[in-house]
């Protein structure tokens, strides 16, 4: 009869978790440690062939690498003053890394992380895209970082390491999306609450948008229905925009301490993380129904002040970056999203 009950309490037990499990839009997979990482985290980007994770820890003054294969971090890397923007790029075996306090981008190997090469900018290098087609990394900086009433967009050919132009925008840049073809990158400017959209063969701006929110810092970018996802802070919202106009489609309620915007083509929704300077952090997810109409599927907790995320579509994971709190720490929380 004992035996009988203790199986009986098994099936409810694993029942609730599958049933869990099914109405959360993400399941925690894996927690990997960083130890002795303090301060806040920032950007993130991923090396999927070899399944590494490189992090930057913004106030640690470091970047982590993560082996994702084994669930542990094999490396830090110091020296660095407020490392934020990171663009892993497997053609040119390179990692590059926006150092925002001492206005500095620097050129690693991507195998032996070995530093090849420090190009100086002005103050403020955060976010970093990069151009497969071009072969261009465009480095964001600039503004009030610098002491300047504009910022500015840099441009790098990637295969020489040398700075090769700017593109000067109305504030320091906070998000940076380029489209497919490369030929169009659209700046969001959180001090101005606007997003600016630049030609990147003329190599300047070509249309301005005030966003409905204050504070646009983080975005995503659905090319197939021309929607652009942006995250405000001031107040919290999740707004969808349409890409070609600059008209808001959508506004919807999300987390506060916004750091992290993506969107998940294959299920069609879009993840904001945020907790960044509160006691609590989540997930918030949305529903994608159709390239108008969207719909809040889920509200995940994760750490407090967990901020920044990053979404892999060829890993099928999403990484969320937990800062330590109290006595628990640091660590990157792995999502598997369910579909």
């Amino acid at each position: 009869m004992k035996t009988y009950c203790l199986l009986v309490g098994l099936l409810f037990a694993l029942a609730a978790i599958a049933d869990a499990r099914s109405a959360a839009p993400l399941w925690l997979v894996q927690t990997i440690p960083l130890p002795n990482v303090k301060g806040r985290i920032d950007h993130m980007d991923v090396d999927v062939k070899g399944k590494r994770l490189f992090v930057a820890g913004l106030e640690n003054g470091s970047v982590e690498v993560v082996d994702l294969q084994a669930g542990k971090r094999v490396r830090s890397i110091p020296g660095f003053q407020k490392p934020q923007g990171i663009a892993y790029v497997e053609s040119l075996n390179k990692v590059f890394v926006a150092s925002g306090d001492d206005g500095m981008l620097r050129v690693f190997r991507g195998d032996t992380l070995e530093l090849l090469d420090s190009i100086k900018l002005d103050l403020g290098p955060n976010r970093v895209v990069y151009d497969p087609h071009t072969e261009l990394l465009y480095v964001g900086y600039g503004g009030k970082d610098a002491g300047k009433d504009y910022g500015q967009v840099g441009v790098i050919d990637a295969k020489t390491d040398k700075h090769v132009g700017d593109i000067k925008v109305d504030g320091h840049p906070g998000e940076l999306l380029l489209n497919q073809s490369g030929k169009t990158l659209f700046v969001f400017v959180s001090a101005t609450s606007k997003v600016q959209v630049v030609d990147t063969n003329k190599r300047e701006v070509v249309s301005t948008w005030r966003v409905s929110s204050q504070r646009n810092g983080d975005g995503a970018f659905d090319e197939r229905t021309h929607r652009l996802f942006i995250g405000t802070r001031t107040p919290p919202r999740m707004l969808v925009v349409d890409s070609q106009t600059g008209k808001e489609i959508a506004n919807l309620a999300t987390v506060e301490g916004m750091d992290g915007v993506y969107f998940d083509a294959v299920h069609k929704r879009i993840s904001v993380s945020g907790g960044r300077g509160f006691d609590a952090g989540y997930v918030f997810c949305y529903q994608q129904k159709d390239s108008d109409h969207y719909e809040t599927i889920g509200k995940i907790s994760t750490r407090p002040g967990a901020g920044t995320s990053f979404w892999s579509p060829e890993l099928n994971r999403y990484y969320v970056a937990g800062p330590a709190h109290d006595n628990e720490q640091a660590a990157i929380l792995v999502f598997e999203p369910v579909s």
